[in-house]
């Protein structure tokens, strides 16, 4: 069967390239986005010989990457194509906007999105979860037909796997499961997450909480599918930005079951996430398609 191509006469998304690999495809696309007001790029693996309501696997990648960083480095698509899943990566915020300080640190503007809908006006265009949840899901739907959109998980690493968390926990009505590497999963006592809330959501720590997912945990006692996090115990980053044991805490106290993986001698980087990915699409797969 051929692979899954926008029909030529649709002009609002352009394709940049096409790769295959196991017998599917990589795609990378650009468009406009209404809701970012800038142009957008989303990579998406075609899983080979496809068939109609072909599920879709979100991914969110985290501080000052792209939607390639994951394609590329991450070995995901063997996985995807034996399960036959899609995978989809958008970017990590808005570009080429030209606001004042949005590339003067690598956590905060320009890659560096934290998937939120910033109320501050200067960064009004900078609404990451508005995109991953409404735009891109309808933008596929639109431009690809045998994607079944409504059947969807999502997962992602540092930054993106505190998105993939809190959009799934706002959002248990969209996704079938959640997955995570070395997530921030308590943005609002870590130094990374204070930043970015301070400057995208103003002074109210009421704000801040919808996008932290250790506080939406509490919140929300009704998750039932199991919710897998890998951790690298060699990350660098673990004691003061990431907090896991504050999220599996909060999930024992709301009874939500959580599968904690301490990974010793792994860090925070794509080999980490290559050593497991194929363990978190096989996560996905079982509720995926058991619908």
């Amino acid at each position: 069967m051929a692979p899954l191509i926008p029909p030529p006469h649709v002009c609002e998304v352009e394709q940049l390239s096409r790769n295959k690999m196991f017998g599917g495809h990589n795609l990378r696309f650009r468009h406009q986005s209404t809701t970012l007001g800038c142009p957008m790029t989303f990579s998406v693996y075609l899983p080979p010989s496809p068939v109609s309501n072909v599920p879709v696997l979100y991914w969110l990648s985290g501080l000052t990457c792209t939607d390639e960083n994951f394609i590329i480095k991450a070995g995901a698509q063997r996985a995807a194509a034996v399960h036959g899943i899609a995978l989809v990566a958008p970017d990590t915020s808005p570009r080429g906007l030209n606001i004042e300080g949005e590339s003067d640190s690598y956590d905060f503007g320009v890659g560096a999105g934290f998937y939120l809908n910033a109320t501050n006006e200067k960064w009004k265009n900078w609404r990451m979860y508005d995109y991953v949840v409404k735009e891109l899901p309808k933008v596929l739907s639109d431009h690809f037909e045998l994607l079944n959109t409504s059947q969807a998980s999502i997962f992602g690493h540092s930054m993106g796997g505190h998105g993939a968390l809190t959009i799934y926990l706002k959002n248990t009505d969209k996704y079938k499961s959640v997955s995570a590497f070395a997530p921030i999963v308590n943005p609002i006592n870590c130094p990374w997450g204070q930043k970015a809330f301070s400057n995208y959501l103003g002074s109210t720590k009421s704000d801040w909480e919808e996008y932290d997912a250790t506080c939406l945990i509490k919140k929300n006692n009704k998750v039932s599918t199991p919710i897998l996090i890998d951790q690298g115990e060699d990350d660098k980053f673990l004691a003061e930005q990431l907090l896991p044991l504050n999220f599996e805490e909060a999930c024992k106290a709301a009874g939500v079951p959580l599968i904690l993986r301490m990974q010793p001698g792994y860090d925070h980087s794509y080999f980490f996430i290559a050593t497991f990915i194929d363990d978190h699409i096989a996560h996905h797969a079982q509720f995926l398609k058991s619908a």
